[in-house]
């Protein structure tokens, strides 16, 4: 099975493993003698999730998961959110970046411009030299 279908399973097995411990914790809370029947079936459908649970393991151990999402799921964050603020950060670095070579942009461009005042012989040089250099690598 391809490792989205792997996953699905997984998830299968762990939503049904939190429900049997929910139905549990249910019945513990109010035990009564009577369902003593129904605690030990609930028993053993979670003794059998975690079989099917381990079971899962061996065909997903090339998973790799950062270790901040278990980091926001201590938190009782939604894992989810971790791809979402990681595009988010990474937006603001591509912004910070683009401001920077924006920066530097202007920058050339000034020193250019003042180098040509200062330097006129010197800067037809170097824009020659530059255009040459241009035309070899196109």
């Amino acid at each position: 099975p391809k490792m989205a279908e792997k996953l699905e399973q997984l998830e299968q097995h762990l939503e049904q493993f939190i429900e049997n411990t929910r139905q549990m914790g249910i019945i513990v809370s109010d035990f009564q003698p009577q369902g003593q029947p129904v605690l030990n079936q609930k028993i053993h459908a979670m003794i059998t999730g975690m079989q099917e649970i381990d079971r899962c393991k061996s065909q997903l151990q090339d998973v790799q998961v950062p270790l901040e999402v278990f980091e926001y799921i201590d938190q009782g964050r939604n894992p989810q959110l971790y791809t979402k603020d990681c595009m988010e950060k990474s937006l603001a670095k591509n912004e910070q970046v683009k401001g920077k070579i924006d920066a530097l942009k202007k920058f050339r461009s000034q020193l250019i411009t003042e180098l040509d005042k200062v330097f006129p012989e010197e800067m037809t040089k170097y824009k020659t030299a530059r255009e040459i250099i241009k035309e070899e690598h196109t």
